[in-house]
């Protein structure tokens, strides 16, 4: 969208009200050069009217005139019929980028990093309709602000969902909406801090982005191995964590999902300690072979906090998390949240929440099931016919795997070639506090298609031999 400024604005951003003597109109072309160079008015964007400028900055129009005239002369602005006077691309090459712009990110042909889902898929027909019907039915009432803990329409259809799809045990008005998993956490965690809690026991490996926030919060952060039957809870119980947060239905990033025995286990300690678990449920709607697993959240509801978002069904960009929280920590985050924000976008929660009750959002998910399932199975027929020697680890559920490497081919030397041959790849060793004994890739399959699938295992096959 071309910006289009008006006079108060440019006298604004250029301070030209704070020279009242001297020669303003040499003042004038200075101060478009400056702004220019320095990228503060952007290429093609449209400057006011002569007359509109002289007014607002109480110089005579001739001035301004003169000023436009000069800048177009030197290749700054550029006068063009039928539009008047713009910004010059031209004028922008050599452009300074402006202080503390960081570098965009680097685009690979074939990105196999985990965490992606695939946005291609986006159902952008779905979203528009309920957009329009959310505009078209919310309240005088709902456009203000309403309750912190979300749309009620939203909150309602979100506690159905989790009670029919992930047998939880909650109801609306224990269900807290947030802008994403990030806030969602960053508000329990923060509770649990006031609470007295002062150390959290995460997965290793596992989403180091937690860590970050515990430590900001004061809390010890203290990292429990994860084994092929998921987090080690009689490690747990040793180390004296007073919380923990786990991802049981499909842990990322080893795929592995917590066993019978050792969600039992992890009731047992959250009741004997008062410990409280956090279940994080990192795609749980994937799940290829069976019928996924039920939420720890609903055999332990006083104990376990389920979080979840949209963000693996739909897209990142749609900033909407939720919590099913107990009871007793309501009013805590109520007031959390109400404290960060006043609440997040009613209207997107209703969008979504009509998402969930027309039924779009389930046929969506059964959609994209399987699209993930089709390109695992071609993840793992291009391993076996290009690089037998690899094999991909994890159940058949969500859109990552493991890839160990041979024990000669050292991890980040994979994951630097492959980026010098376009493929973007992710070692284990990120998600560890400790180093890994084993190479092995995070290996992500949601965010590429087929093609990219097998050309990326050509590469890798070409740097692990």
């Amino acid at each position: 969208m071309v910006v289009k400024w008006t006079g108060s604005d440019l006298v604004l951003l250029l301070e030209l009200a704070q020279r009242t003597r001297g020669d303003r109109g040499r003042h004038l072309q200075q101060c478009l050069r400056d702004a220019v160079r320095a990228g503060r008015l952007g290429a093609e964007e449209r400057l006011p009217g002569s007359r509109e400028l002289a007014v607002a900055a109480r110089m005579a129009r001739g001035t301004v005139v003169e000023a436009y005239e000069q800048l177009v002369a030197e290749g700054y602005l550029e006068a063009r019929s039928g539009s008047g006077t713009l910004v010059a691309s031209a004028a922008l090459r050599g452009a300074a980028e402006p202080p503390g712009t960081p570098p965009g990110p680097r685009r690979f042909e074939v990105d196999l990093r985990p965490g992606f889902p695939d946005l291609s898929s986006f159902p952008a027909d779905d979203w528009a309709w309920a957009l329009a019907r959310a505009a078209r039915s919310i309240t005088r009432g709902q456009l203000t602000y309403g309750s912190p803990l979300g749309h009620p329409f939203a909150r309602e259809a979100i506690a159905g969902a989790l009670r029919r799809t992930r047998a939880a045990e909650t109801t609306p008005a224990a269900v807290a909406l947030g802008s994403g998993f990030a806030q969602c956490v960053t508000l329990v965690l923060a509770v649990l801090a006031e609470r007295g809690v002062g150390s959290l026991a995460v997965e290793d490996p596992g989403d180091r982005s937690v860590d970050d926030v515990a430590h900001s919060l004061g809390m010890e952060v203290i990292g429990i191995p994860v084994d092929g039957e998921g987090m080690d809870v009689e490690a747990l119980a040793e180390s004296g964590a007073e919380a923990v947060i786990v991802t049981p239905a499909h842990q990322a990033p080893t795929g592995a999902v917590l066993s019978p025995s050792r969600r039992a286990q992890l009731i047992a300690w959250a009741d004997a300690t008062g410990g409280w678990v956090l279940e994080d449920d990192y795609d749980s709607e994937y799940r290829y072979d069976r019928q996924p697993v039920g939420a720890l959240q609903g055999v332990a509801p006083d104990r376990v906090i389920l979080l979840g978002s949209t963000s693996k069904t739909h897209a990142p960009a749609i900033r909407i998390g939720w919590i099913a929280a107990p009871g007793v920590l309501l009013p805590q985050l109520t007031e959390r949240k109400d404290a960060a924000d006043r609440g997040s976008s009613a209207l997107d929660q209703f969008a979504f929440g009509l998402l969930l009750d027309s039924g779009r959002h389930d046929r969506h998910v059964r959609a994209m099931r399987s699209v993930y399932k089709r390109r695992r199975g071609v993840l793992v027929a291009a391993l076996g016919d290009w690089a037998p020697w690899l094999r991909l680890t994890g159940i058949e559920a969500g859109f990552h795997g493991l890839l160990q490497l041979p024990s000669a081919s050292a991890e980040d030397d994979v994951v630097e070639r492959g980026a010098e041959r376009s493929v973007a790849l992710r070692g284990l060793s990120g998600y560890s506090l400790l180093q890994s004994e084993l190479p092995t890739l995070a290996l992500g399959f949601g965010g590429s298609d087929e093609e990219q699938i097998e050309a990326g295992v050509r590469i890798i096959a070409d740097l692990t031999r």
